[in-house]
């Protein structure tokens, strides 16, 4: 059916409902890559089979990521005059007993996650009221989704439908109030009007810069050219992030609707979405949501019936992290190596094939038709003065609540990792947290009560980035993780710039020398010019931004550098190289169990026996090779690490 009027958007969207809030139990398994990878596939099947087998009256529909990742496979029900309820680690064992106990009106207690009795957290007003509801037995306790640590600081925008809709159902999407806000822009908005609006709005792109998008959009609007285009970078590189990956994978048309708009205010006929080529399910999505929108006229060319054209190509990464960057990005997908040029002609006026071209990342684009149908006002009371709306965040590394988080900028780093993020798993002592990806700093305990937005996190030596954000504890060893990162960016240097090409090999190689013992104080003076020289010298933010790691250490963790360098010692016991193990001879009992273990048998003493007494065994230093063997094997805690 191709959707000419906004009469057949109504019914797009009436249809929409009847799959989303059916009349008979709907269970809705969460099958984006974090769920396949914990068994969401094996649920559903198992599922689908009861179901078939006893030709039971419940729809089975599938969903993208509700955001506690740590808890899949999640499994929610639905029945009209009940609260939703979500299932956490439910496996294909128990999906028998979920589904029957649920017929009986009863559920399993003990893998209840939490119960939603109205659906609030909908942005564009069309809330699911559930006023009268009957409860099913054993849930009376059961906290409501806002009462979970883990979401009762969340403002669902860009997640909005994470979870909620089938992200293969274009009509589930335009339930949500989807496409409403692309009628509204062509139909009652003029081009300017609409940037007008996202200029007012605030909103800043989400990739890592942050500049403004309204404004961003008005230079391309501006800019001469034979054709303009509009880009959606979706080349997530970042380790420990995957923000615009579940939105891909379970709200694709957000995206394809922010973009539509953008094209429309911009005076653009042709869009690019760049995916890397590691995300087969994102892909899989988007090209299920591409084939769909041109199915229904939402996309191609006369779309709504406006006169207004627009086609979207999807464009496969190879997977290099320096595309995440534009004009390498737009050079790769020329066909060309993936390298940066100099800014001194922005890409909204020389982009893509020399012609004006926008570029956002897909959180912003997401973030657009909410700004459309419910107002700038609306969105600017949301966040800080410089930095407006939410922020999603993949918080992952030591915490005990890890997944994907959507909060209010100003938030501060201490809600997010203890309240949210549930605090440090084992009792173990905050150390850090890094935010913005590899080229992101790392903040230190004393500054917990920092708000989270762009410039606060700039001021500190970090960056928001796209958004990761690693939390870190006492075991931690801040001139190794400085280390890892500087690895992970040496690699990913495309060698265009002496300075950052060099630069972070160099400074990989110091750190390296630091942290096996060959490391000289003059090195952290070294350590902060090449990062200065690294940071002003290169052209793109690759360069630009990767001395963060080692100057953000350098200058909150100065001393574990020192005791590196000056003592031969490593405080978090990481750095193999300056670990010695030694039997403390009053505490060993002489069992063997370390010597029996020990690949260097660089362990001697006698074993004790039923009629002889032993005697404590020994480390030999020359021999040992600091494996931490013996210190795993010994029940005694007999062995010392220093």
């Amino acid at each position: 059916m191709k959707i000419q009027t906004k009469s057949d958007l109504e019914k797009m969207r009436e249809a929409g409902l009847k799959t989303l809030y059916p009349k008979t139990t709907k269970i809705s398994v969460g099958m984006a890559t974090c769920g396949l990878s914990t068994g969401a596939g094996k649920v559903y099947e198992a599922i689908q089979k009861e179901v078939e087998k006893g030709k039971l009256p419940i729809r089975l529909s599938q969903t993208g990521c509700i955001g506690f990742c740590q808890r899949e496979p999640v499994v929610d029900i639905l029945e009209q005059g009940k609260p939703r309820i979500f299932y956490q680690g439910v496996t294909p064992e128990r999906s028998s007993e979920l589904v029957h106990q649920w017929l009986e009106n009863k559920v399993v207690e003990d893998l209840l996650l939490c119960k939603m009795e109205r659906e609030d957290w909908i942005v564009d007003g069309e809330s699911k009221d559930y006023s009268i509801l009957k409860i099913p037995d054993g849930m009376d306790g059961t906290h409501h989704y806002h009462q979970i640590p883990f979401y009762s600081k969340q403002l669902k925008i860009a997640l909005r439908n994470c979870g909620f809709i089938n992200p293969d159902n274009i009509e589930e999407y335009a339930a949500r109030g989807g496409y409403l806000s692309l009628y509204k822009a062509l139909f009652d908005m003029k081009p300017e009007a609409i940037i007008e609006e996202v200029k007012r709005s605030g909103l800043r792109g989400r990739g890592g810069a942050g500049f403004l998008t309204g404004n961003k959009w008005e230079s391309c609007r501006k800019a001469k050219g034979d054709r303009k285009f509009v880009l959606c970078n979706a080349d997530e590189g970042d380790p420990g992030a995957y923000m615009d990956r579940s939105v891909l994978e379970g709200d694709p048309h957000s995206v394809i609707e922010g973009m539509i708009i953008g094209a429309y205010a911009i005076g653009a006929h042709e869009g690019f979405i760049y995916v890397r080529d590691e995300y087969p399910l994102a892909i899989q999505k988007l090209r299920i949501a591409l084939a769909e929108a041109e199915k229904t006229g939402l996309l191609g060319d006369n779309i709504l019936g406006s006169g207004f054209s627009f086609k979207i190509n999807l464009f496969r990464g190879g997977g290099a992290f320096v595309c995440g960057e534009s004009t390498a990005l737009m050079a790769s997908i020329e066909g060309k190596v993936g390298e940066p040029r100099a800014k001194h002609i922005h890409t909204t006026e020389s982009g893509l094939w020399d012609e004006p071209s926008n570029l956002n990342n897909v959180e912003t684009w997401n973030n657009v038709p909410v700004i459309i149908s419910r107002g700038a006002d609306w969105f600017s009371k949301i966040g800080t003065e410089g930095s407006k709306g939410t922020k999603v965040f993949s918080i992952v590394g030591k915490v005990n609540n890890t997944g994907l988080v959507e909060v209010p900028m100003g938030i501060t780093l201490r809600e997010i990792v203890y309240e949210v993020g549930g605090g440090i798993p084992d009792g173990k002592k905050f150390k850090a947290v890094q935010t913005g990806g590899p080229s992101g700093g790392c903040i230190p305990e004393s500054l917990l009560d920092l708000p989270v937005d762009f410039d606060r996190l700039t001021e500190v030596g970090s960056m928001m980035g796209s958004g990761g954000m690693i939390v870190m504890d006492e075991s931690t060893c801040m001139v190794d993780v400085a280390k890892y990162f500087m690895d992970f960016l040496k690699d990913e240097s495309c060698g265009k710039c002496t300075s950052c090409r060099e630069g972070t090999k160099r400074m990989h190689e110091i750190l390296t020398d630091i942290t096996e013992g060959r490391g000289t104080i003059d090195q952290i003076t070294l350590l902060e010019e090449l990062g200065w020289v690294t940071a002003e010298a290169s052209l793109c933010q690759l360069g630009g931004t990767a001395p963060n790691p080692v100057l953000s250490t350098l200058r909150y963790f100065r001393e574990e550098y020192e005791e590196h360098i000056l003592h031969k010692r490593c405080p978090a016991k990481v750095c193999r190289a300056l670990l010695q193990y030694r039997i403390l001879p009053d505490v060993c009992t002489s069992c063997g169990r370390c010597a029996k273990v020990c690949p260097a048998e660089a362990i001697t003493g006698k074993q004790r026996t039923k009629k002889e007494k032993g005697k404590p065994f020994k480390i030999n230093p020359q021999k040992c090779i600091k494996c931490g063997m013996c210190f795993e094997a010994c029940k005694f805690k007999a062995v010392e690490v220093k």
